[in-house]
């Protein structure tokens, strides 16, 4: 079978893949911590110079002891030999193999990061503490998980106390997140025609074009059960005593959000999420309350398709909001539900009988907007597109689809979301696609996102070079023979 070409060959090489890995794990820390030993006869005359040697000025005999030496420094960032050697040893330790994983690739990695995060603060972005406050705290909670206690935690990563290892996840984790939203800030503008699509295909090599495995194309009809008004009235009452709690007596709306709210994924965190105005990862409704709020505002209730909702503005920071909600979703009663079933049960029973055609009948009866007006088909989230590579399918959803023949049409499926609400579902693959190689009509979406990002890695290899010549950089002599992917030593 025909080698896959590396689509992306600038983006997954070993290092950055094992660096991403580790940026979770915390291996680094740019202090500047010494290793110390004892002197045979220490006195208060001794003197340390920048160069680790011990003088001393009493004329008696010490020990000659090395500091942990700078690898070295970008912008206001230090980076210690013994940060490359941590990251060497923690590779190792998760059993990451660190065959093609040099000393001097590392370093550049770890000074790649570090411009993005000086120049991140030059550009006055602005990353939460709280955020990375919470994040640590997660991911404390899961190692201590992993290991049994915090003492056997501490041992593993060689710290002293919890407070002084807290605060270097602390500083690690704000320079991941400053490098990420520098690196998010320098794309985000980036757009590619289509002629520069069709260029980048012609320049593959015939021999060394990607080739996509075998796809599918998916499309469903979906029926959610009525929710009796009654219901939606108790929500909305319990909504407005929550607020009603919060503005006149002063009670916590994240511990009201902790206490109540039915959204999984922001009910530890006291319902926060952090908002960016370009970068829409919220329903509508709920960004269009979130944008029109001022700081400490709690808004009426709202409806979005998740349920009902209030939102607090906890603090606005130029394109960002860190915001907090509460959400409550109406409870679906068994008469609902069997109602819902016996609707899917007769859109299928006309799909099959002829009556209607599959995408008529989405277009017609089902309740999932994001789908209907296109027949039912399924967006591929990570693509863009409308097909589903078998070997990334969601597991799920390939056991739905894996047996369904041509123009076969599932038995209604109870499904049910995050947040535990459940609809009817019926199925049909309206497309079947063989592993090939990459064809320009047949596969423009995704040739399209190979462009995009190679057009987007040569925004940021331009910003990159531009700003290590505008940066102080300085590298150890020691670290002057690396053969660097960047002009680290400015030649």
């Amino acid at each position: 079978m025909r080698s896959r070409r590396n689509n992306l060959k600038y983006m997954s090489n070993e290092v950055r893949r094992a660096c991403t890995f580790l940026s979770v794990l915390f291996f680094t820390m740019a202090t500047y911590a010494q290793e110390t030993t004892t002197a045979d006869e220490a006195t208060a005359g001794d003197v340390m110079e920048e160069t680790g040697k011990v003088i001393d000025t009493t004329k008696k005999e010490f020990k000659r002891v090395k500091i942990d030496g700078v690898a070295a420094v970008v912008g206001e960032y230090v980076i210690l030999e013994s940060d490359v050697d941590k990251t060497i040893l923690e590779l190792k330790n998760q059993g990451v193999s660190t065959a093609d994983v040099t000393r001097c690739k590392l370093l550049g990695k770890l000074m790649e990061d570090k411009l993005y995060a000086h120049h991140a603060i030059q550009d006055s972005i602005v990353v939460s503490d709280d955020e990375i406050r919470s994040y640590v705290d997660r991911t404390i909670d899961y190692f201590v998980s992993q290991v049994g206690s915090e003492k056997k935690m501490l041992e593993f990563y060689g710290k002293s106390d919890m407070e002084g290892f807290r605060k270097e996840l602390f500083e690690i984790n704000k320079v991941q997140k400053l490098a990420s939203e520098m690196q998010q800030k320098i794309v985000e503008e980036v757009e590619i025609t289509p002629e520069e699509v069709r260029q980048f295909y012609n320049r593959i090599p015939e021999d060394e074009r990607p080739t996509f495995g075998a796809e599918m194309e998916i499309a469903q009809i979906v029926v959610k059960p009525e929710v009796p008004e009654a219901e939606e009235q108790k929500v909305v009452e319990r909504l407005n005593s929550i607020r009603k709690d919060v503005l006149d007596n002063g009670v916590s709306f994240a511990t009201k959000a902790i206490l109540y709210s039915q959204d999984p994924g922001s009910r530890s965190k006291g319902g926060k999420y952090t908002l960016h105005r370009k970068r829409p990862q919220m329903v509508k409704e709920f960004r269009d309350v979130a944008f029109s709020m001022q700081e400490g505002e709690v808004s009426e209730p709202f409806e979005s398709e998740f349920g009902w909702h209030i939102v607090t503005v906890d603090k606005i920071r130029g394109q960002e909001v860190d915001v907090r909600h509460i959400l409550l979703i109406p409870n679906i009663t068994e008469d609902a539900l069997a109602d819902a079933k016996k609707q899917i049960d007769s859109i299928r029973k006309r799909v099959n009988d002829g009556e209607l055609a599959f995408d008529e009948a989405a277009r017609a009866f089902s309740d999932e907007k994001e789908t209907k007006n296109n027949g039912g088909v399924l967006i591929n989230p990570t693509t863009g597109d409308t097909r589903f590579e078998l070997t990334k399918m969601d597991p799920v959803m390939y056991t739905q689809v894996v047996d369904l023949k041509d123009d076969a049409v599932s038995y209604p499926l109870l499904d049910e979301d995050r947040a535990g609400r459940k609809k009817y579902k019926i199925l049909k693959v309206t497309g079947r696609y063989d592993e090939h190689v990459a064809d320009y009509s047949k596969d423009y979406i995704k040739i399209k996102e190979l462009a995009l990002k190679e057009k987007q890695f040569k925004a940021v290899r331009k910003w990159m070079d531009q700003k290590i010549k505008d940066t102080y950089i300085s590298v150890n002599s020691d670290n002057r023979d690396c053969d660097f992917t960047n002009n680290w030593l400015k030649k």
